[in-house]
């Protein structure tokens, strides 16, 4: 619940922060010089790069959660069985065997979008997270293609 809130709180902030961006392109334009409209062009820009960013990365979660919940009530979720220091932190050699286990896995089965969430969870324990990411965005893609239930 509390990355919710951080998400939410952090995508507000760059939202008022697009807003006035945006309202600042805006009257650089409006003033009508062509150096005012190249930096109100410009300006423009940013906001339009950082929503697309936003959406794209809310997309991306709502569609992982999605994935996760789905999982979930088939009793699929992976269980959480690394080796944790004092203070939370996962164990090296701990989420690299948890890691072979789930590449094992997905090699097996590279067409089973269950097996790529697991992977990517690996990945995140492991701390890599662009692969995480990949092997997400495969888990969905695997997931949305598969034919609907009757």
């Amino acid at each position: 619940m509390r990355a919710k809130i951080t998400y939410l709180v952090t995508a507000a902030v760059l939202v008022f922060y697009f807003v006035l961006a945006g309202s600042r392109g805006v009257w650089l334009l409006e003033e009508g010089t062509w150096i005012t409209v190249t930096l109100g062009v410009a300006v423009l820009i940013l906001p339009v790069i950082g929503i697309w960013f936003l959406w794209a990365n809310t997309r991306f979660v709502a569609r992982a959660n999605r994935l996760a919940t789905e999982l979930e009530a088939e009793g699929g979720l992976p269980v959480d069985e690394l080796v944790r220091s004092p203070g939370g932190r996962v164990d090296r050699d701990s989420a690299d065997a948890v890691f072979a286990r789930r590449k094992e896995e997905t090699e097996d089965a590279p067409d089973d979008w269950r097996c790529w969430f697991r992977l990517a969870v690996a990945y995140q324990d492991a701390r890599d997270t662009p692969r995480a990411r990949k092997a997400m965005q495969r888990a969905i893609a695997l997931h949305d293609r598969k034919p609907a239930r009757a």
